[in-house]
């Protein structure tokens, strides 16, 4: 990228960045402790924050300080990128790591540190609520609270001690959101323990593929558990441009259909709408980490121009010049505007 991909001054459209990760600089802190006892069992959680909490390269570094910041330095990175507004979430893997008290007490802790941390700049940001799925019945009290607060949504990164929101245990967290118009990001983690190995084996545990695979499955589990028959009106979002799966619309209708004739699974139950319905209906989408127009081009035709937001990643992706390659899209204004700006503010009700 070149000097003349730097972000077009004063667009005809706010730019909202949808994915933008944050921590309470004391978590970082709980992870270098659970790492120190050895209490975790999860060989993802433990190589990846293993490393990134004790490497001293540049990028382990930069990502840590900046996590924690959400004053001057989040601010001028924004203004340099031409970002307007930032949809703030706790960073993967958030509460989801701790044991079921310790992540219930944590997540009502980041809520309301976030909400005060954003007073000092109220028209740069919003918030997603993390819950803590370990406990259900509290995760869907805190969906509620969040709400109150002026929280926008929730996130979820992905699996919990390796379990899936497929399971209808965790189903109280879905009929909280959708009663309460709480859309929910399903975020990536590393792949669960169960199908980690050949992914660190060669190193695409994390954003470059297992990230994806993991979230995508987690995903498409939900849609097969019939969860959107049960709640018609949750919202979920997926990231990186989502995640594949809208690449698989036609596969995964056509190979749906066989799998419920056949009667091969007993898990695989006929459902109410194809598998792309829900992924139409049912799901959001932003190009976090994707700045690449075939990508979201892609999304914007098969799912639809009303579904697809902007998103930068950051701290894990801040390269400003991205936001100028997006900037320079072949698409109508209208639909620029949608993807930039009013898709994020009809979703969270900015």
């Amino acid at each position: 990228m070149t000097a003349d991909n730097s972000p077009i001054a004063n667009p005809p459209y706010r730019r909202i960045a949808a994915e933008e990760a944050f921590c309470p600089p004391d978590m970082l802190d709980i992870y270098k402790k659970l790492l120190v006892e050895k209490k975790v069992d999860d060989p993802g959680f433990n190589t990846m924050f293993g490393f990134y909490l004790s490497s001293p390269s540049e990028r382990a570094q930069i990502i840590a300080n900046q996590l924690g910041d959400l004053g001057e330095q989040r601010i001028a990175h924004m203004d340099a990128a031409g970002v307007d507004h930032a949809v703030l979430a706790l960073t993967s893997p958030g509460v989801q790591i701790m044991e079921k008290a310790d992540a219930v007490a944590y997540a009502i802790y980041a809520n309301d540190w976030l909400v005060d941390n954003m007073k000092a700049n109220p028209t740069r940001f919003s918030g997603l609520a993390a819950v803590a799925p370990q406990d259900p019945v509290a995760a869907a009290k805190e969906i509620e609270r969040a709400k109150a607060l002026g929280l926008k949504g929730v996130i979820i990164n992905s699996h919990t001690h390796h379990e899936y929101l497929d399971d209808p245990k965790f189903w109280p967290i879905f009929e909280a959101a959708e009663k309460l118009e709480m859309p929910i990001y399903l975020h990536p983690y590393t792949p669960s323990k169960q199908m980690l190995a050949p992914f660190l084996e060669k190193g695409l545990d994390g954003a470059i593929f297992g990230f994806s695979v993991e979230t995508s499955l987690h995903a498409l589990r939900i849609i097969i558990a019939g969860v959107f028959d049960r709640f018609p009106k949750l919202q979920l979002i997926l990231g990186h441009t989502g995640e594949a799966l809208p690449f698989w619309l036609y596969r995964l209708d056509y190979m749906h259909k066989a799998g419920v004739v056949s009667k091969r699974y007993d898990s695989m139950k006929p459902l109410q709408r194809k598998v792309s319905d829900y992924l139409r209906e049912n799901f959001h989408y932003t190009n976090s980490g994707v700045a690449w127009e075939p990508s979201i081009r892609f999304v914007q035709d098969v799912i639809g121009v009303d579904r697809m937001m902007y998103a930068m990643d950051y701290p894990y992706q801040y390269v400003p010049e991205e936001v100028g390659v997006l900037d320079r899209m072949g698409m109508s204004d209208e639909d620029k505007k949608k993807f930039f700006q009013t898709n994020a503010e009809k979703l969270f009700r900015l």
